[in-house]
């Protein structure tokens, strides 16, 4: 393999391959994050839709399928996130992501006990504000990644984000293939995160009913709407986001109401807890009113999708990719061939 593909977060990881597997809600579950950290990349566990209580034993299950490292990626600014941030600790997990409203506390407990923390920012001036709050690696996603998004490019602000910080910078955000590991490389980042390409893989827990529409997709089925939650997010379009940009104000609230409550009765957290964390982000995020209230709408909304197999009522988030993917590969097969692209794209150029 040429050394360019062996990069800084390599060492710095543990991991043969500068790719990075995302901690996707509902997705994200112990067999898909072993296959890709056993396929020789780095897979995270997604944490912020697991009840705090019961992560440590999800961890112990990874740690049943893989010898490789691994992360786990949580809020920082949700219920139980401290006891998340223990049983990380406790069990030597090599890193953890994180991304919202960081907490600094937390991120110097999760230092003092030799975790790798590796946020996501959507901004230059927010990797800034990571490196300074102590993050080791930080993962930057431009506008055509799936979920929460912001509006700059991945080419635009990978680069800008490298020539920022001092810290490796991994690009997220329309990566599917060794073409672009090599692209990201050029923009001087020391590696891709993926969530969409590792959806669509054979270990993916998605149901084939959800798995459908993302392989029917075309590139303009993809696209950024308000309407779950008032925030940018990417989407696959589908029957619930038609119906929700076209409800009114008063008929959004209910429905974030509803998803609320069920969030709470999921996750065991108070009301209190809930208060606590939605002032949180409301600070953090600059959020309304409305858009705090609202913001529940897509962990639940995810669930009816991802793991109901109900993808007419359900959300489909989505990087732009799902629009020129059509297959299902295994994770080892996915990684084999990115770096086997990539291999061959090095020596064309240098050729």
């Amino acid at each position: 393999m040429p050394p360019a593909l062996h990069t800084e977060i390599c060492n710095l990881l543990g991991i043969q391959y500068p790719i990075i597997q995302t901690g996707m809600g509902w997705v994200a579950k112990p067999e898909l994050v072993a296959a890709v950290s056993n396929a020789g990349a780095i897979g995270f566990l997604a944490a912020a839709t697991i009840p705090p209580s019961e992560v440590e034993g999800e961890i112990e299950a990874i740690k049943a399928l893989t010898d490789k490292p691994f992360g786990v990626n949580f809020l920082m600014d949700a219920p139980g996130a401290d006891i998340i941030s223990d049983a990380i600790i406790r069990q030597g997990v090599r890193a953890a992501g994180y991304n919202r409203a960081p907490n600094a506390e937390l991120i110097g407990r999760l230092k003092d006990g030799g975790v790798i923390c590796i946020p996501t920012c959507g901004a230059v001036k927010h990797a800034v504000k990571a490196e300074n709050l102590g993050a080791d690696i930080i993962i930057v996603q431009g506008s055509e990644g799936g979920g929460h998004t912001g509006v700059v490019p991945t080419s635009l602000l990978a680069p800008r984000a490298s020539d920022a910080v001092n810290v490796p910078v991994v690009a997220a955000g329309g990566y599917f293939d060794g073409r672009g590991l090599v692209s990201a490389l050029a923009y001087g980042t020391a590696g891709i995160a993926m969530g969409t390409r590792f959806l669509m893989t054979a270990e993916s827990p998605v149901p084939d009913a959800t798995q459908t529409r993302y392989i029917d997709a075309d590139v303009s089925d993809v696209f950024i709407t308000s309407g779950l939650d008032g925030l940018p997010q990417r989407v696959v379009g589908n029957e619930l986001v038609r119906r929700l940009e076209s409800g009114g104000v008063l008929g959004q609230l209910f429905f974030a109401l509803r998803n609320a409550l069920a969030y709470r009765s999921l996750t065991g957290a108070s009301i209190s807890d809930l208060l606590s964390s939605a002032l949180s982000m409301r600070k953090n995020e600059r959020l309304s009113r409305s858009q705090t209230l609202m913001a529940v709408n897509a962990p639940m909304l995810a669930r009816t999708a991802m793991e109901e197999g109900d993808p007419i009522h359900g959300y489909l988030p989505s990087g732009s990719v799902a629009g020129v993917i059509e297959d299902l590969p295994t994770c080892a097969e996915l990684i084999q061939q990115i770096m086997r692209e990539a291999e061959e794209t090095v020596k064309r150029l240098a050729n």
